[in-house]
């Protein structure tokens, strides 16, 4: 089996998440760590016994023995990084959101697909087994038609102008931080919304704290979605079916259990990790980029750069109807 090459471009919080999940993999190597200063490659890079440190994402994207790049910079950065991978010749794993809005991502995707390079967004959740199995149970018809959606995830942190989630400058808010996991599961299973509205509190550095968001879908289906950076939410899912339901528990958007509702019939509480050893859930979209680059494909059919130009699009709609607009877009 092909060994493919890993790199890290921004080590942070996330990035080590992802490092954690992608030890777990075979035929997988963390070969390299790029960052803005030497003291944090290699600090990052003694944790995860990773040989070659960047002081530079310059230095990381021309590094001769990188396969494929992880980014996990903040979101206003991801479109810059993004290309500079790109136009390195090195695929792209970008963490979402995948860009600020979908004239960004546009950009992007262009120079990914003129390349012919592979390109894929870090939508962890889609990537989760229990997801897997349950769009294997929606296709086989196990809750009838789909035709309403729930979903949530919202935190609480304490309100600092000088954080990322708080800074408009960096793309803050719950919206993209958190707010793309409920849109994007309803998205994946319902498709892009014909309808959207929804509200939001923006708080006093001009990012939106919390949101509520109703979508109408192509067929008439809805999703009742929620998010915040103020307040914790249940974590929990719903997928309302005209035969039945399927609740996906807390926290839905990592690994998870969920129970079957079907009507006539004793509820069915499913487990579906099958393979306890790997560590987070971070490794299953690692695991689909290794499958995509070993068959020399450029695009996942999981998460197609086709459906994350849409979910941009949708996350524009929504902070239209807010007047939410970033610096960068002024």
């Amino acid at each position: 089996m092909k060994i493919i090459r890993w790199g890290v471009l921004g080590p942070g919080s996330i990035a080590r998440k992802f490092c954690e999940g992608l030890a777990d993999l075979e035929a997988t190597e963390l070969v390299a760590v790029g960052s803005r200063s030497a003291e944090s490659a290699n600090a990052f890079a003694d944790e995860f016994n990773v040989a070659t440190r960047h002081d530079s994402y310059e230095k990381l994207v021309n590094d001769p023995n990188v396969d494929v790049i992880y980014i996990a910079t903040p979101h206003s950065f991801h479109a810059e990084h993004s290309k500079l991978c790109l136009n390195a010749g090195k695929a792209v794993l970008c963490e979402k959101p995948f860009t600020i809005n979908a004239s960004q991502a546009q950009e992007v995707i262009a120079i990914a697909r003129e390349k012919q390079l592979f390109l894929m967004e870090a939508v962890w959740s889609l990537f989760l087994p229990h997801m897997i199995k349950i769009r294997k149970l929606i296709a086989e018809d196990a809750i009838g038609e789909l035709r309403m959606l729930q979903a949530d995830f919202g935190f609480r942190t304490g309100i600092n102008p000088e954080s990322r989630l708080f800074d408009p400058k960096l793309g803050g808010g719950a919206l993209l931080d958190v707010g793309i996991y409920p849109i994007v599961l309803a998205l994946d299973l319902l498709g892009k919304p014909t309808d959207i509205k929804s509200f939001a509190n923006l708080g006093a550095t001009g990012v939106d704290e919390e949101a509520s968001i109703l979508m109408k879908h192509a067929q008439g289906q809805q999703s009742l979605l929620s998010t915040a950076i103020t307040l914790d939410t249940p974590h929990e899912a719903q997928l309302l079916g005209t035969k039945g339901r399927i609740h996906i528990h807390g926290s839905w958007w990592q690994p998870s259990s969920f129970t079957l509702y079907q009507d006539g019939k004793t509820a069915q509480h499913i487990e579906v990790d099958e393979v306890e050893s790997l560590a987070n859930g971070y490794n299953y979209e690692a695991l689909e980029v290794n499958r995509c680059l070993r068959e020399g494909l450029t695009e996942s059919a999981i998460m197609p750069l086709d459906q994350t130009l849409k979910l941009m699009q949708t996350l524009d709609a929504i902070r239209a109807q807010w007047g939410l607009q970033y610096p960068m877009e002024s």
